[in-house]
C-alpha cells in the first residue's frame, strides 16, 4: 500500500480491531466501524478504542468467574 491509500476501521464479533483498505471488500467476520482515513488517523482511533486487547470472548468468561467466587 501506497501513502495515498484510504484505510476504514474494522472489527470483528470479538471487538478485535483492524485497518482495512476502502477500496478492498471486507473480509467475512469483520465490519466497518465508521472511521475512514489515513493510516496513521486509523491508527490512532484504533489507539483510542482498542483499550483491551483481550478477546471479548475471553473478558466475558473472566467476568463471569469473577462474578461467581464472590
Amino acid at each position: 500500500m501506497d501513502e495515498n491509500t484510504r484505510y476504514q476501521v474494522l472489527r470483528n464479533d470479538e471487538d478485535q480491531y483492524s485497518l482495512w483498505p476502502v477500496d478492498v471488500e471486507v473480509p467475512a467476520g469483520w465490519q466497518p466501524v465508521g472511521k475512514e482515513g489515513t493510516e496513521e488517523e486509523c491508527s490512532s482511533y484504533v489507539d483510542e478504542v482498542w483499550t483491551d486487547m483481550r478477546p471479548r470472548s475471553l473478558r466475558e468468561r473472566m467476568e463471569n468467574r469473577e462474578n461467581t467466587e464472590v
